[in-house]
This record gives structure tokens, sequence and C-alpha cells, in this order.
């Protein structure tokens, strides 16, 4: 039994910490700021120019103006402020953002990231993910483990093109949390999903792990 894309979400909320600043990146990493556990200070900072946001609005609270950077609409806090992208990626290029949770297309062994272009398909934009991958302190990955053909997404080497090398920490899927204590060295199993073995995950996963 996998986790579903909100357990994944959870799961990754446990990584934040009190004081830290947040950048979450579009699709699944958004769901983490409906997680956040109470008592827990987090700043969520956004792209296209906004720190500290809340969690999604319920219907009635719904403003069209008050978007995040994959254009979602989001809720504002007391302390929320506003400013340019520029100032937006001054602040991740800067090295003031503590944790960055994005999605991925492909994660390699030695913490490659690829997740900003499939060759041959319509791009809009590379977006932020590479100035976050270079500035920010820790980068976690949530994503599937494997495609809808059912190729691993762990792999030895990234096929598609890099947002990074050697940039992420964490990778939370929907069947575990593998994780490498420092750069250059080799990601550990930290956790399983429920249900799943190691057996099973080895079968799933191109690339090496240490268990």
């Amino acid at each position: 039994m996998a986790w579903n894309r909100d357990e994944q979400a959870a799961r990754a909320a446990r990584e934040l910490q009190d004081g830290f600043y947040v950048n979450l990146g579009i699709g699944m990493p958004t769901l983490v700021a409906n997680h956040i556990a109470p008592g827990i200070d987090i700043t969520l900072q956004s792209e296209n120019g906004m720190l500290g946001m809340g969690p999604f609005p319920h219907e009635d609270e719904i403003d069209a103006d008050l978007i995040n950077a994959g254009k979602q609409t989001i809720t504002e806090l007391r302390r929320s402020s506003y400013f340019s992208s520029a100032d937006s990626f001054a602040m991740i290029r800067g090295g003031h953002i503590d944790l960055s949770i994005l999605g991925a297309m492909e994660v390699a062994e030695n913490g490659d990231l690829a997740n900003w272009m499939i060759p041959g398909k319509m791009v809009k934009g590379m977006g932020g993910a590479m100035d976050l991958v270079a500035g920010v302190k820790k980068i976690i990955v949530l994503m599937e483990h494997n495609s809808k053909s059912g190729e691993a997404k762990f792999k030895t080497a990234c096929t598609l093109p890099l947002t990074g090398k050697a940039v992420v920490d964490m990778v939370i899927s929907d069947l575990c949390v593998l994780a490498r204590p420092a750069k250059g060295e080799a990601f550990r199993l930290v956790e399983l999903a429920p249900g799943v073995t190691v057996e099973e995950l080895r079968a799933k996963t191109e690339g090496a792990f240490v268990a």
C-alpha cells in the first residue's frame, strides 16, 4: 500500500522546522501548506513576490488576485508582505531560503535533478527551479516512484535535461523516503510506506541506495 499525494505532502511537512523560510514548488509540493503542524512557525515564500502565505482558501475565501507562483489561489496572513519577483529571486539566490520542496521527473542516485522539461513537448518555461536548487540550503523532492509506464524515476543517471547537479537532499515518493546525510554521500532508505518491502522497492528502483 503506497502513500497517496496528501500522505506524501504530510510526510514532507514533518521536515519543516520552526523558523524556516520555505519555498513550495508547483504541483504536489503546494499540498504541504495544508499539513504544517500547529505550533511550528513557518514562513512560505513564493517566486511571484509574496512572503507569508497561508493554506489554500475555502470556497468563500477565494480572492482571484491572490495567487502563488503556480497560479493557484491562496490565503494571506496578518504578516504577509508583497514585493517584485526580482526581490523574491534575490532572496532565493542570496541563500535566505532554508528549504525548497519541488516536484521531479527524474532524480539520479548522485542527487542530480531533472524537473523542467521533456524534449519534444511544449514547455511554458523553466520557472524558478534552477535558481531554487542553486540558492536554497536544502532540497526535498516529492514525486511518484515510477512513471505511468512503470519506469523508475530514481535513476542511476538522469536521461532528461538537468535542473541542477547533485542538489537533491531527500526524496519522498509514494513508496519511501530516501535521504543522504551530506552532499556526495549515497542516499539511504529512511522510511518505507506501509506495506512496502525493501525487496519491492529495489525491484521498482533503478538508482542505488543503502537500505
